[in-house]
């Protein structure tokens, strides 16, 4: 797979696939993980559970107001395996290891402080939970009050101010758990890779949070790490704070392997691939919003009124790795499944399963008994998706698949995850303000 990357890049390799790039100038590593083991079976009720806490997330912010770093990652696109990522980052002087799910979602990296009440002491992931304790960092600052940087904490995050006046946030999520904690400075360790392929240690202050007080699903052991990195738009989130400061480019990319073997890469920098497509990100959005303007399958439009897709505080279209499956508002979904089950082939057996999912019997392999579906974006960029992109094959029922879009009642949200973005080269360029795509293996 030939890929180079331009100027200025953060390379995250996922796993176990590794992209052949031409690096130019300096690039920085690190290392990315599955944040479920392969071995750890998830029900479709509770990845569909899972993923509408994390849009009760999204849709109350929806509603409130020059280097390569590598991290590789471990497991699965597949979602009774649960796809979720993490990675590690190196905090503090001495460096000290963190393990932080990767979010596209939202703002702010934050770890789990040694003063902090609630958060877990124990994960069931097979890690050993770490914390931050800004007195053993010989480099480590806390942000005061009266620091530019503590005007500029946003849309997620309440800023204030504690009795000794540091810079303190409070997250809220719509699922009702949350975090609270104070923000502090403190060098962001991670190896460079240069031109010439050499390895060499790097660090940069960063401004993140140190969490004290947790509540809700943070306190739960199950999926329990060390806290969030934050991948959004805002100027507090990492890829800004490395590239105001010329370490990084306003870009990143990501390709997630959609094998059971799984894998990936995550590069803070421009993956440029032949075939590449590019569609405008809608201005003043908080999450990573496409203008989607109809969908087809087998070449044949769906008849969807247009104006389901339009973007406003309530609805829209969200690129979201986070989210393991894939979401159409309800107005677009039931035309959605209406088409599809009307040109699949004669072979092929719709029925309904017992929890309500339009599902399949096919003879033949998914690929001869289904059509390829295609997303339409403004732009004229078109994202086709294969039957394994919005399919779900039935775990221990050979030839059985399921739609693995998911109805959204009441909210007029679509939000593309995994199931759609895996084996694609996803390109989330802000300084451009453009999202770009191409199918990779």
């Amino acid at each position: 797979m030939p890929a180079f990357l331009h100027a200025g890049f953060l390379i995250f390799t996922l796993g176990l696939i590794l992209l052949p790039v031409a690096f130019v100038y300096s690039n920085h590593y690190l290392t990315l993980e599955r944040i479920i083991p392969n071995n750890h079976n998830i029900g479709l009720n509770e990845l569909k559970n899972r993923d509408r806490t994390r849009h009760g997330r999204i849709l109350q912010q929806q509603q409130s107001s020059i280097g390569v770093v590598d991290f590789s990652v471990q497991g699965a696109a597949d979602p009774y395996t649960v796809g979720l990522y993490f990675t590690r980052v190196k905090l503090g002087s001495p460096p000290k290891e963190f393990n932080v799910q990767i979010d596209t979602g939202s703002d702010i990296l934050w770890v789990n402080c040694n003063s902090c009440s609630g958060c877990p002491k124990s994960s069931g992931l097979g890690i050993e939970l770490q914390f931050f304790d800004p007195g053993s960092s010989s480099s480590a600052s806390p942000i005061s009050c009266t620091d530019s940087v503590c005007s500029s904490v946003v849309q997620t995050a309440e800023a204030g101010c504690s009795e000794n006046s540091q810079c303190s946030y409070q997250f809220q999520y719509g699922d009702g758990s949350g975090t609270a904690g104070f923000y502090v400075s403190d060098m962001l360790d991670f190896d460079t890779v240069t031109g010439n392929s050499l390895m060499s240690n790097s660090s940069a202050p960063v401004v993140f949070g140190c969490s004290n007080y947790q509540s809700g699903d943070l306190t739960k052991t199950d999926r329990a790490v060390d806290g969030i990195l934050g991948f959004g738009q805002h100027g507090m989130s990492i890829i800004q704070q490395l590239s105001s400061r010329g370490i990084t480019p306003r870009v990143f990319s990501h390709c997630l392997k959609g094998t059971d073997r799984g894998g990936g890469v995550l590069v803070l920098g421009e993956v440029v691939e032949e075939g590449i497509v590019y569609s405008p990100l809608v201005p003043s959005q908080p999450h990573y919003n496409l203008n989607l303007q109809s969908i087809a399958i087998n070449g044949q439009p769906v008849p969807i009124d247009p104006a389901v897709f339009s973007t406003s505080n309530s609805q829209g279209t969200i690129v979201d790795s986070g989210t393991t499956l894939a979401y159409l508002a309800e107005e677009a979904f039931d035309p959605f499944v209406n088409a599809l089950v009307a040109v699949v082939q004669q072979s092929v057996k719709p029925f309904i399963d017992k929890t309500g999912n339009q599902c399949f019997i096919a003879q033949t392999s998914v690929r001869e008994a289904f059509p390829p579906v295609m997303l339409n974006f403004a732009g004229g960029a078109t994202m086709v998706l294969k039957p394994e992109d919005y399919l779900l094959q039935t775990p221990g029922h050979q030839g059985e698949w399921c739609v693995g879009f998911q109805k959204v009642q009441g909210q007029g949200i679509t939000i593309l995850g995994d199931l759609v973005l895996k084996d694609k080269i996803i390109v989330y360029d802000l300084a451009r303000q453009r999202i770009g795509w191409v199918h990779s293996q």
